[in-house]
């Protein structure tokens, strides 16, 4: 029995109807506390407890890819740890890898509130955080201390996006200068160029202003870190095209597919309770269920473009085995969650990776990345 299925979402979903991002904030403090006391008691107990429980080794799950070992291909994806200030606790929750951030140059407070709400009866998020952080300078002091004492035993990357206040024609520039405070602290970075919460973001993706961008931070990147562009679901297959052109134009590493979607089609959620507006007179992105199909079809198109050359981050609406062993058949190598996560609770990773194994064995595959493209592979 998954006790947090059972009774803790239900009390805090719906007993409680507890804030999204208050619950959020509140169990970020919380994984803070848990990483930072890692080593001593109680918090050294709690951390053995959840390593016991939720933890799944074998090594047909490992994979070596653009220079990093990862433990499992199921990853955190952005937005929750937007800090950075858990990183030392995620591999106890399963994870094979975690991207923090999304980080700006200057410190900023995001969107007004409310901007993050649940969407249940669609497995759904919808938010407009616009980027609130703390700022690249304060991120890179938090991760140097933290690897001075104790480094992640998973991969950590980086997720970098524009500062509001930064004009669009700078851009490169801000997004250079987060680069340079941080390209020593993270495993991979991510260019960010397709929230929809930060006005004229978008507009990045579009070839000239993306090259810009790309060609700046390789100039810059003189250790070969690993960079990826993360796109959005609302792309044509053209500008997608283009996109790929790009990435192999500059030598970056791949594509990360995808961020939240505008489109709010197929929605059951008639009205949200925190504003008693439609979704479709809210303004923000949608994550979660309605995101999987229109996220594995870009993963599919990428894979098919680049022959499978290409790595690429795998997310979008993965809540069980299946959607995961979807988009890694489709051509992710690795994949993310986080809607998926909050609504399944921690065994949730467990469970996929328990899934993934399964899928390996009857199809008699010996490791997962065998399974990388197998859906395309098998079609040719």
């Amino acid at each position: 029995m998954d006790i947090y299925q059972v009774a803790i979402r239900p009390i805090l979903f719906n007993l409680l109807n507890a804030d999204p991002e208050w619950l959020h904030s509140s169990t970020i403090r919380s994984l803070q506390w848990l990483a930072n006391n890692s080593t001593r008691p109680p918090a050294s107990l709690v951390n053995k407890r959840l390593q016991q429980s939720l933890c799944l080794s074998d090594r047909r799950l490992e994979q070596t890819l653009f220079g990093l070992n990862f433990p499992n291909p199921v990853g955190l994806a952005a937005g929750f740890d937007k800090d950075g200030v858990a990183t030392k606790i995620w591999s106890s929750f399963g994870f094979g890898f975690a991207e923090v951030g999304t980080v700006t140059f200057h410190a900023q407070p995001g969107n007004p509130r409310p901007r993050l709400f649940r969407l249940p009866l669609d497995r759904a998020a919808l938010n407009r955080m616009g980027f609130n952080n703390s700022g690249a300078a304060a991120m890179a002091a938090r991760l140097t201390e933290s690897k001075q004492y104790q480094t992640s035993s998973i991969p950590i990357g980086i997720n970098l996006g524009k500062s509001k206040v930064t004009p669009l024609e700078e851009a490169k520039h801000d997004y250079l200068n987060s680069f340079r405070l941080l390209k020593e602290l993270g495993d991979y970075f991510v260019v960010n160029v397709s929230s929809p919460n930060t006005p004229g973001l978008r507009s990045l993706q579009d070839a000239p202003m993306l090259s810009s961008i790309l060609e700046a931070l390789q100039q810059e990147n003189n250790t070969q870190k690993p960079i990826f562009v993360k796109i959005a679901p609302d792309l044509e297959w053209e500008a997608i095209a283009d996109i790929i052109s790009l990435v192999e134009t500059y030598n970056l590493t791949g594509i990360i597919a995808t961020n939240t979607t505008i489109r709010r089609d197929g929605l059951k959620t008639q009205v949200i309770a925190q504003t008693g507006k439609s979704p479709q007179q809210e303004a923000g992105g949608i994550s979660g269920a309605p995101l999987r199909d229109r996220s594995t079809e870009i993963i599919r198109f990428i894979w098919q473009q680049t022959q499978g050359k290409m790595p690429i981050i795998g997310v979008g609406g993965i809540f069980t085995p299946e959607d995961a062993w979807e988009k890694i058949t489709a051509g992710a190598c690795l994949i993310q969650v986080y809607t998926g996560w909050i609504y399944s609770g921690p065994m949730m990773v467990r469970r996929i990776l328990e899934g993934l194994l399964a899928k390996l064995e009857k199809t008699g595959l010996n490791s997962i990345s065998e399974a990388v493209g197998l859906e395309v592979k098998s079609k040719n």
